[in-house]
């Protein structure tokens, strides 16, 4: 069995983000040779998120307002988490929006529906960051 592992680094310049990153795991599955198998992806940071869904303006609207009203980022003095950074409602939103995916890998092409792409979501940017890229398989 092969595998490959790839760190992307963002650092987006705002509290949160959305960024595509669908073409950087196809540009690591083409680097890793894997034809079948399953690839990894996850956040490496507490306060972002790795997920799939629609690359669609409206959805990603509808999702921070969504988050927002789930996890409101002020006012701050209602976590107790919250001290020397003012960060727990990102802390909230990387829980709901989870860790990592995995995906399949089939005739070297990830296997993902017609609409599904993959994301990176910062919940607490102004920071450098990265996602974990394993790939395992022949």
């Amino acid at each position: 069995m092969k595998h490959y592992r790839k760190e992307i680094w963002f650092e987006i310049n705002l509290r949160r983000g959305l960024v595509n990153i669908t073409q950087e795991l196809n540009s690591a599955l083409k680097e890793s040779k894997i034809k079948e198998g399953l690839l990894l992806c996850n956040a490496m940071h507490i306060t972002s998120s790795v997920f799939i869904n629609d690359d669609e303006a409206g959805f990603h609207h509808d999702l921070e307002v969504w988050l927002e009203k789930l996890a409101p980022e002020k006012p701050h003095a209602q976590y107790r988490h919250n001290g020397s950074e003012n960060n727990a409602d990102a802390h909230l939103k990387r829980t709901l929006m989870g860790r990592e995916v995995v995906i399949a890998i089939t005739e070297g092409r990830l296997d993902l529906g017609p609409w599904e792409q993959v994301f990176y979501g910062e919940f607490d940017g102004h920071r450098r960051k990265r996602v974990l890229v394993k790939i395992i398989g022949e």
